[in-house]
């Protein structure tokens, strides 16, 4: 997740100080990805050494306030035309212990398969009720909209591993239907087809 791009797209609204951009961020995301103050402050910094962002002055409270840069503009918009890559997919925790489940002796990987679809039942419930919440509160205001698809992001994200589950579920049983492998067989090559005489 690209915090110093959301934080661009924030400023690009106008200066903000740490604290404002902390809690516009988390609004528009209804906290899924909860900042701390150091990381927005650690970001501006990065952000102000690319040239992205300027410091623009202090209010009576002493909050230094930034403001975004044409360089900043420009780069929020390539960030918004460009499509997220997904050639390096991030790592999945669940899908690595799966992977590593199966592979280790002595690990119920049913077990493990049906703890995660119990969470993720759960997980897909919540989600549904916060978005009838959400749509109910709806105001019409932007920040609604946001909150909105971020929500529908997770549920469809969620019914994507449910699915997936249900797949590895039944992997693990068309597995366990076939013969064993001998210790130390290898598979025969594979015999190489006849061509067609034409």
């Amino acid at each position: 997740m690209s915090i110093r791009h959301g934080l661009l797209a924030l400023l690009d609204q106008g200066p903000r100080y740490g604290y404002q951009l902390r809690t516009e961020f988390e609004a528009r995301t209804g906290a899924t990805w909860p900042l701390n103050v150091g990381q927005v402050y650690t970001t501006l910094g990065r952000l102000e050494r690319d040239g992205l962002v300027a410091p623009h002055g202090e209010d009576e409270d002493g909050h230094l306030f930034y403001a975004v840069t044409e360089a900043g503009r420009a780069e929020l918009r390539s960030w918004f035309e460009t499509p997220v890559p997904r050639t390096n997919p991030p790592r999945d925790e669940l899908a690595i212990k799966l992977a590593m489940a199966v592979t280790v002796p002595g690990v119920d990987v049913a077990a493990v398969v049906q703890g995660q679809r119990k969470h993720s039942m759960k997980a897909l419930q919540d989600y549904t009720r916060l978005k009838g919440q959400a749509l109910l509160a709806d105001s019409g205001q932007r920040t609604d909209l946001a909150w909105l698809l971020v929500l529908e992001q997770l549920i469809f994200q969620t019914e994507a591993e449910i699915r997936w589950l249900d797949h590895c579920e039944s992997r693990l049983t068309q597995r366990a239907a076939e013969p064993p492998v001998p210790q130390g067989a290898t598979e025969a090559p594979a015999k190489p087809k006849r061509r067609s005489r034409l």
